[in-house]
């Protein structure tokens, strides 16, 4: 028999929790960890999300803030909202403590129960739906957040800490740390895609962020996608090759990128040799041939794209394979807590493992309104000098992506768990 489809309550329950489960192996000291500006302490993290609830739920229905001078500490972004603290010094908070944190997420919790109980049954209430369902997707993409700043902050630290155990039993299969893969790697296969006019964007009644939508139609020329990521194999062969210190194959913008900082490999990797070393959140260990590539800016997944003599996909071309595809792959609490290698001949690893670098502009669709007030800046504010990623990464909590779904980083970011997959003209 089917399992009782989930309430609106036992999701937002569930979601929350997540949240705390993954907070639980880090001390006080971890939680105010900021490494950098981009990145925010993971108990920023878990009062911010809180916050979001008190503000946009709780409080337009008559429940005013259980500590409103809090509201300037985890603002984000929100003009609207008034002033709010820099975001560079998130980690000055030293205060609230991250008890205090965790007790304040339990009232919220408790005030959002009889708010949530039965709510689809509420026809008056309906229009409350995609508020919270926006809340949950808004704690998800946080929750991510978490791990992949706390994984940054650790990097700075000479003793090389692990968030995680090799082998952990929230995370089944978890190797330990492994010597170079046996495996040998996959083939890079080309699936030709006979292009045409398709549709792309979210339409329905499902959820949705409002960047994802309207649906409309676009012209695809003919193309190939390759069926997995970029290897580890390929980034070595890259970097053997001088492939950081050869401008052909590098945009201009790029170039000056990797000048710049001396680059030689991707965040939180080396070369050793012949080996290729990376930190994680199980610590520092040797990555397989077989690995996808990950950390990878846009400049660096576009060279090594040029360097293979292919291209990176438009979001367009990335969407209308992945629609006709199970939103399944590796993605939190399904595997190990580093990028896996493809399964099966492909087309692998389109959901979860790494983030994938698109060559689109994070732009707005065709018909694109923010909504009104202070929730319309969610996405619309920050269509402007970032590129798109599809398909979510092994950090990406289950049930939040779809093929519709739109991240996007600013082209050096490396912090997030970034790859490549490859395409070309047919």
């Amino acid at each position: 028999m089917d399992a009782a489809p989930k309430t609106l309550l036992s999701r937002y329950l569930e979601v929350r929790r997540r949240t705390e489960r993954l907070a639980e192996p880090l001390s006080p000291e971890d939680q105010n960890l900021q490494s950098m500006p981009e990145c925010s302490p993971v108990k920023w993290h878990r009062a911010h999300t809180t916050w979001f609830f008190e503000t946009f739920l709780l409080g337009p229905r008559g429940q005013p803030p259980i500590h409103p001078e809090w509201g300037f500490l985890y603002n984000s972004y929100y003009e609207a909202l008034g002033p709010r603290q820099s975001r560079p010094q998130r980690s000055l908070l030293s205060r609230p403590s991250a008890e205090e944190i965790a007790r304040w997420r339990r009232q919220i919790d408790e005030r959002m129960a009889p708010l949530l109980e039965g709510l689809e049954d509420r026809e008056e209430d309906a229009a409350l739906i995609p508020l919270v369902e926006l809340g949950l997707a808004h704690e998800e993409q946080h929750q991510e957040l978490l791990l992949t700043d706390v994984l940054n902050a650790f990097s700075h630290n000479a003793l090389k800490p692990a968030y995680a155990p090799p082998a952990s039993d929230t995370v089944p299969d978890t190797p330990a740390l492994r010597s170079p893969s046996d495996a040998p790697v996959s083939a890079m296969r080309w699936l030709p895609q006979e292009g045409g006019l398709v549709t792309r964007g979210a339409s329905g009644d499902g959820f949705a962020f409002d960047n994802e939508r309207p649906a409309h139609r676009v012209f695809l020329q003919p193309y190939q996608l390759a069926s997995r990521l970029v290897s580890v194999a390929e980034l070595k062969a890259f970097i053997r090759e001088g492939g950081y210190h050869t401008p052909s194959l590098w945009l201009s913008e790029g170039l000056e990128w990797v000048r710049a900082g001396g680059r030689e490999a991707p965040l939180y990797g080396r070369m050793e040799g012949e080996a290729y070393v990376v930190f994680g959140l199980t610590g520092e260990r040797e990555a397989g041939d077989d690995e996808p590539a990950v950390h990878l800016s846009f400049y660096e997944a576009d060279a090594i794209a040029t360097f293979l003599g292919a291209r990176l996909p438009t979001e367009a071309e990335w969407e209308h394979v992945a629609q006709a595809l199970p939103v399944e792959g590796h993605l939190l609490e399904s595997g190990p807590w580093h990028a896996t290698p493809p399964r099966g001949p492909g087309p692998s690893q389109l959901f979860g493992t790494a983030w994938e670098w698109t060559r689109s502009a994070y732009a707005p669709y065709p018909g694109f309104r923010p909504a009104a007030g202070a929730i319309g800046e969610y996405n619309g504010k920050f269509m402007v000098h970032q590129q798109v990623l599809r398909g979510g990464s092994y950090l990406t909590p289950p049930g939040h992506v779809r093929a519709t779904y739109r991240n996007f980083w600013h082209p050096h970011v490396q912090f997030q768990v970034t790859g490549a997959r490859l395409a070309r003209d047919a």
